[in-house]
């Protein structure tokens, strides 16, 4: 594996200057996969525009003045990736990561209120001893609920958790009427409803049908990999229409 990154040849998903330099951070192996993470010293210094140059950006961290998740991150080369939670108190600015419609990184503002939660993927789930049952995250997190409420969810079920204790607070399933985001594809950032979930018995993915919310707009279909579970009523996330 490369060490370093070519700043051209850095993920489409990052927000940044493709040619005013030749390098660009790399970021650590980390919760997150490299498509849908960014170093943070670029989130603080060309997202956030906090710094001028690496040298700031590393000083403000090494304050510990950048939160992730409820813990002060002090790497530069730490992965910042979807749904993450953004604080810097200092400033008393708070923002939760998303993937746009062009498939890149991006920040929305939230109320201070709002930082006590993230939204969480169950990727799968692993048997361990004693018949505990562990759910894997799509940020990295393993959590241990009891037996009972960890047979309830299944793979692909959202979990509203608190920061930075991992209490689960919500279960959003994935089924049909559930309200979801989808971030990945041409229909990246797209919210809407599950109209059908049509399991396929090959090696291939699930495929979803979505009902978009905005109105008069036909129906898509997407792989199960880039659905997001929002909400079952409503969507419960800030930032999100």
């Amino acid at each position: 594996m490369e060490k370093h990154q070519k700043r051209i040849a850095a993920p489409r998903s990052w927000r940044i200057e493709r040619k005013t330099a030749y390098w660009a951070v790399k970021p650590r192996p980390g919760p997150h996969p490299g498509g849908r993470s960014m170093p943070l010293l670029l989130v603080v210094r060309d997202m956030l525009k906090l710094a001028d140059n690496s040298k700031e950006t590393k000083r403000i961290l090494n304050e510990g003045n950048v939160v992730v998740n409820g813990r002060v991150r002090k790497d530069h080369k730490f992965p910042v990736g979807i749904f993450d939670i953004l604080s810097i108190p200092v400033i008393k600015a708070n923002y939760m990561v998303f993937l746009d419609k062009k498939e890149k990184l991006s920040l929305v503002e939230i109320e201070e209120e709002e930082v006590s939660g993230k939204l969480c993927r169950v990727e799968n789930k692993r048997l361990l001893k004693e018949e505990r049952i562990q759910l894997n995250l799509h940020d990295g997190r393993n959590i241990l609920p009891g037996k009972e409420l960890a047979e309830k969810i299944k793979t692909h079920d959202s979990l509203m958790i608190s920061l930075p204790d991992n209490e689960i607070l919500q279960h959003f399933a994935y089924k049909e009427g559930s309200k979801v985001m989808v971030i990945g594809g041409k229909h990246s950032a797209q919210t809407g409803e599950i109209e059908e979930i049509r399991v396929t018995r090959s090696p291939e993915s699930n495929v979803v049908k979505i009902k978009p919310f905005n109105g008069g707009v036909e129906s898509f279909e997407t792989i199960d990999d880039y659905v997001f579970v929002v909400g079952e009523e409503k969507i419960e996330i800030p930032g999100v229409k």
